[in-house]
């Protein structure tokens, strides 16, 4: 897979691209990232990557032409390409958005700046409006990392353990269940002894079960999209231990 991210500041993006999984993918031919300057297609002597709005405002909206240019360039080098804008005004990223990107041969990503994008330029060339959440970021650099990862890591053949993506948090509407790892007691804490039985039927029902209550704990939200999708014996283990009624209730009261 192919990433291509256009931005002002590439230097933000060299470290964190080129460590761990990413680094390793890289290594191994599964992905491919580029790095494009934008300010290296700007036309004027200083460069401008940026002006002031036309009707007067704050801040400063990133130019059109320049951008165009970037864009036009990394699709000669690779034919195509599904454009992203990173930006608070797109949709919500989630694991669906990312299993979605996952599927695109070549992604170019804007790191967007300033108060945003000449809008002529989003409509005649973005393919894609993303925000990784309702918050505000200096720029698009960090969002389009997250991208990266998110992505790289679902691809076939990138984790060493096949299972790993299909069961992390998000793989369903479930959080994780709580992880344990050596020492057996730490601080006079045991592990639950059930991880220790070998029988793995229960652990993957204990794990099942604390997942469920810590969903319900801390996202009563992502329960209710749940809700419809429990097999007849993971509807039939929650009745068993309690757990059931309160997921209807808290449904009714969240919605789906």
């Amino acid at each position: 897979m192919i990433f291509d991210i256009l931005t002002i500041f590439p230097d933000l993006l060299d470290s964190p691209l080129n460590e761990a999984i990413i680094r390793r993918a890289k290594e191994a031919g599964q992905v491919h990232i580029a790095i494009t300057n934008i300010r290296d297609f700007a036309t004027d002597k200083h460069s401008m990557t940026d002006d002031r709005p036309f009707g007067g405002g704050e801040g400063m909206v990133m130019k059109p032409e320049p951008l165009k240019a970037a864009i036009d360039s990394v699709k000669v080098k690779n034919s195509s390409g599904h454009v992203v804008l990173l930006s608070p005004q797109g949709r919500q990223y989630n694991q669906k958005v990312v299993q979605e990107l996952s599927s695109k041969e070549h992604l170019i990503l804007i790191c967007g700046r300033y108060e945003g994008v000449d809008k002529r330029l989003i409509d005649a060339n973005v393919d894609d409006e993303i925000s990784i959440g309702d918050y505000i970021l200096t720029g698009g650099e960090l969002a389009a990392m997250i991208i990266v990862d998110s992505v790289t890591r679902v691809l076939p053949g990138v984790l060493g353990c096949s299972d790993s993506a299909e069961k992390d948090t998000f793989s369903r509407k479930l959080l994780k269940h709580p992880q344990y790892t050596r020492p057996r007691t730490f601080e006079g804490v045991e592990i639950p002894q059930v991880l220790l039985s070998g029988d793995h039927a229960r652990i993957e029902q204990y794990r099942f079960l604390e997942s469920v209550r810590r969903t319900l704990a801390r996202r009563p939200d992502l329960i209710a999209q749940e809700y419809g999708s429990f097999s007849k014996d993971e509807v039939k283990l929650l009745k068993k231990h309690q757990l059931f009624d309160q997921i209807r209730t808290t449904t009714l009261h969240t919605g789906p």
